[in-house]
């Protein structure tokens, strides 16, 4: 199935049904990982639904914002992947996703969503353990950003999710002067001078698993079987499905 029809059948499932039914039944150990995408906020690629092709193991619905926030998350999902750029001010928004990552749910950064939510701290500092800022913070300065940038990725040391990932090459958006938490634990990293040394990092948040991933802006990372294989590594062990 291509990715545009992939979007078009989990857009029109959830104008028809509802985030409730479509997930229906509670989650059980032998069940698919329930994974809630949000969007919004940012223009993408609709390449970026390609990745989830094929994933037999995944029940993946796409709750795009204004709605994202909006129920009880933890009645619904295991897993959480953000590819959007959006602050949620609201506190009844914010209570639903504060629950769900207190409960020991799974949480997938994407790319651009590194700048979400600019003036939670909470958020940035101890749940992402990141922060792409889009304007000057005090001492800090604006983050930058660069198309089309080669890049030569390596792993760092051994996890889960780097499971089947070698060094590989890739073109992609370049972020530069991005806030980082020096409590992450860094999986990938570059040399290329026109981003930051780490690309992707596993924050320390005490209650769930989260995962930042830098790479993600189009199409020559979407449909790169590296990226893909590395983005669905990480759902899997941010649900605890992957744990060697």
């Amino acid at each position: 199935m291509g990715h545009l029809n992939l979007h078009l059948r989990i857009v029109s499932a959830l104008a028809l049904f509802g985030v409730a039914a479509i997930w229906g039944m509670q989650h059980t150990d032998n069940s698919p990982i329930r994974v809630q995408v949000t969007t919004g906020g940012h223009m993408y690629e609709t390449s970026f639904y390609s990745i989830f092709e094929g994933q037999k193991d995944l029940k993946i619905v796409l709750n795009p914002h204004p709605s994202a926030f909006q129920y009880d998350l933890r009645k619904y999902a295991d897993v959480l992947v953000l590819y959007d750029l959006a602050d949620v001010n609201a506190e009844a928004k914010r209570a639903n996703l504060r629950n769900f990552l207190e409960s020991g749910k799974g949480l997938v950064v994407l790319h651009h969503a590194l700048a979400d939510n600019q003036k939670w701290p909470w958020w940035y500092e101890e749940v992402v353990g990141g922060r792409y800022l889009m304007a000057a913070d005090g001492s800090m300065p604006a983050s930058g950003y660069k198309h089309d940038v080669p890049f030569k990725v390596n792993p760092v040391g051994r996890h889960p999710i780097l499971n089947g990932i070698g060094p590989f090459e890739i073109v992609d958006e370049a972020y530069k002067r991005f806030w980082i938490s020096p409590k992450v634990h860094v999986l990938l990293e570059t040399d290329n001078p026109e981003s930051e040394k780490p690309m992707a990092w596993v924050s320390s948040y005490r209650n769930s698993r989260v995962v930042y991933i830098q790479l993600g802006h189009g199409s020559q990372a979407h449909e790169h079987p590296v990226y893909r294989k590395l983005v669905n590594n990480a759902v899997r062990w941010v649900a605890g499905r992957l744990e060697q």
